[in-house]
Formats: structure tokens, C-alpha cells, sequence
């Protein structure tokens, strides 16, 4: 049995480890989000990290290494700790405030008498925030207090190409508790039941900067980057592919595709293009819509706008590809007739 330890009663709390940042740059050109502040205002509110069920804590008692292990905090926010005839409720609380409440539970069975307690939280599902959509680590990252968007988008490599202009946080339980408190409440009682999502225009923050698009983040919180819109053009044109809505393309247009796609190739039936455009409603889940590009290159009706996940397909034309292909081999007879006239 475990003698009595001959040890101050004070506990203490041991902040959690804080990760290093990734890349310093959310974009080119996006300008720096230093990897210092983030380490610095995490460590700030590591003291007032909230212990969740089922978050993994490391408990350490000094001198006593067989009590010196991880704990799982269990579903209803008990921690099963040695020689205790009870879980210890730690649900609620922040790592020093269940250090001081497993040393109290010690002292009242008789276990420790003057234990020293320190407590670290391992790991904790909602003392993350996922980002996800066109960044370019998507993932879970530990997160242990309020984090602003333009931190948390750097330690996920920053935005992809494809990324559109609007992040949506959706918002978690600790979120959710600071709204309670800021209301006047003590807590969840007074908070909303589910925060609406926030929308943030990141090309906008990005640009200039704006304080009041930086938000805070917190954990629980879900950082959702959309991806901006593709359209397509495929057929008879010189460089068919799929082309991005970025900001600078947003009101795509048919002729602006055209354009982007090189322009028509010489077979190119363009009386006969068909936009297909999709419809889940529709026999082909799609709606197929006909476009006569040569009216329309010629001004003789206007140009029409594309939405994302638009089609146009331009045909060929056989005819004009096997006349073309005559032609070629008439002029290759003609230049090998000539230089064997000529004797070489």
C-alpha cells in the first residue's frame, strides 16, 4: 500500500504542449501570419482549456510513478483514478481546477495526503478545429484556445488555386459557451442551442487585412474553404479543359470561354454547339441547350452567361477534316513529283 507522502498540498497545472505552425504564408502575395503570435496566444489560453468527456489527459503525481499515467476521461466526465472507490467528475473543469479535485478526492480516501497533481491535456476531439475544402492540408489541428482565421489557415498550408472567395465556420460547444458567457450567462445554459455558421470573405480579408474578418476561432469550430466553380470546353476547340471561376472569372460567359480556350479549331461546327448545363431533373441530369457560336461570335445574338459545372461542347465537322486531309495529301504528291523532276 502506498505510504504517505511527505509532499506540499499545493497543485498546479502544466500547460499542454503547443505544436509549432505550419508555412508562414496563407497565400502569395496574402501576406505573413507569424507562427510566434499563434504559438503565444494559444499558450495565453491554454490555462482555460476545458476538460471534454472522452478527452485523453496525462496525469502526473509527483514521487508516486505508479499513479504517473494517461487517463481517459470516460462518457459521463469521470477520470477512474487508482485506489479511488468512485470516478473523479473532471467534465467542465480546466486541467489545475481537476488537478486540485483529484488531490482533494486523494485526501479524502485517505490515499495521499499531501499530493502534488499536475494535469495535461493529450488529446481532445473538440480541442481541435477541422479545415477542409481548398486548403492545402486538410486536416484536424490541435487547437487549445481561440486561434483567429488567418492562423489557423496558415498552419493548413493556406488556400489552394481553386479556392473561392467564401469560408464558412461552422460553429462547435466552445463557441457556443462564449457566446453564453458574452450574453451575461455563466455558461451554455444562456447560449444559443446552435450558432449560426459564419460566412467570411477571404479574398476580401486576404487583400486588405480587415481586423473585423479575422475572426476568432474556436475549438470545436469546422473552417470549411469553398472551392471556387469549374466550367468546360470540350470539342473542336484548340485547348479544351476545365477552367476555374476564380474572382477575376466570375462572370463567365460563353464567348469568355471561347477565349480562354483558344478560340475555335478549323473544323469547328459552330452553328451546332450545345451548352449542357446540370439538372438533376432532367431524363439526362443534365439540360442540353443549343448554341449557335457563329451568330453569336458575329454579334448577331448576344452572349449568355456559364455557371459552374457548365459544359460546352463544340462538334467537328468530318466533311471539312477529310477535305483538309485531301488537300494535304494533293500537296505532298505535288512537292515529291517536283523534286523528283528536279533529279534528286
Amino acid at each position: 500500500m502506498l505510504g504517505t507522502l511527505a509532499l506540499g498540498l499545493a497543485c498546479f497545472f502544466v500547460a499542454p504542449a503547443i505544436l509549432p505552425a505550419a508555412p508562414q504564408q496563407v497565400n502569395a502575395g496574402s501576406g505573413q501570419a507569424g507562427a510566434p503570435a499563434t504559438i503565444e496566444r494559444q499558450a495565453k489560453n491554454a490555462e482555460d482549456t476545458i476538460i471534454f468527456p472522452n478527452d485523453l489527459l496525462y496525469i502526473q503525481v509527483f514521487d508516486v510513478e505508479q499513479m504517473t499515467h494517461d487517463y481517459r476521461v470516460n462518457g459521463t466526465g469521470g477520470v477512474e483514478f487508482p485506489l479511488l472507490p468512485q470516478p473523479v467528475p473532471v467534465a467542465g473543469l480546466t486541467p489545475l481546477q481537476a488537478a486540485k479535485a483529484i488531490a482533494q478526492k486523494c485526501i479524502e480516501a485517505g490515499v495521499l495526503s499531501h499530493p502534488q497533481i499536475s494535469i495535461t491535456v493529450r488529446e481532445s476531439r473538440l480541442h481541435s478545429v477541422a479545415v477542409m475544402g481548398a486548403v492545402r492540408s486538410p486536416q484536424i489541428y490541435p487547437v487549445f484556445g481561440p486561434i483567429s482565421l488567418m492562423d489557423i489557415l496558415t498552419q493548413a498550408g493556406g488556400v489552394t488555386d481553386d479556392a473561392a472567395s467564401v469560408v464558412t465556420i461552422t460553429r462547435g460547444d466552445a463557441a457556443r459557451r462564449v457566446r453564453g458567457e458574452e450574453a451575461g450567462g455563466k455558461g451554455e445554459a444562456n447560449a444559443p442551442t446552435a450558432p449560426a455558421p459564419v460566412t467570411i470573405n477571404l479574398r476580401r480579408l486576404l487583400a486588405t487585412g480587415d481586423p473585423s474578418l479575422n475572426v476568432e476561432v474556436y475549438p470545436g469550430d469546422r473552417v470549411t474553404v469553398q472551392r471556387a466553380g469549374v466550367v468546360y470546353v470540350l470539342g473542336a476547340v484548340n485547348h479544351a479543359g476545365g477552367y476555374v471561376l476564380s474572382d477575376a472569372r466570375q462572370d463567365m460567359t460563353i464567348l469568355k470561354a471561347v477565349a480562354l480556350a483558344g478560340s475555335l479549331s478549323p473544323f469547328a461546327k459552330a452553328k451546332n454547339a450545345l451548352l449542357l448545363r446540370p439538372n438533376p431533373a432532367a431524363p439526362k441530369g443534365h439540360d442540353e441547350i443549343p448554341i449557335d457560336l457563329h451568330a453569336m461570335l458575329r454579334g448577331h445574338i448576344a452572349d449568355r452567361p456559364l455557371a459552374a459545372n457548365d459544359i460546352l461542347f463544340v462538334p467537328d465537322s468530318t466533311m471539312l477534316k477529310a477535305l483538309h486531309r485531301g488537300a494535304d495529301i494533293a500537296a505532298t504528291t505535288a512537292a515529291w513529283t517536283t523534286i523528283y523532276a528536279a533529279g534528286y
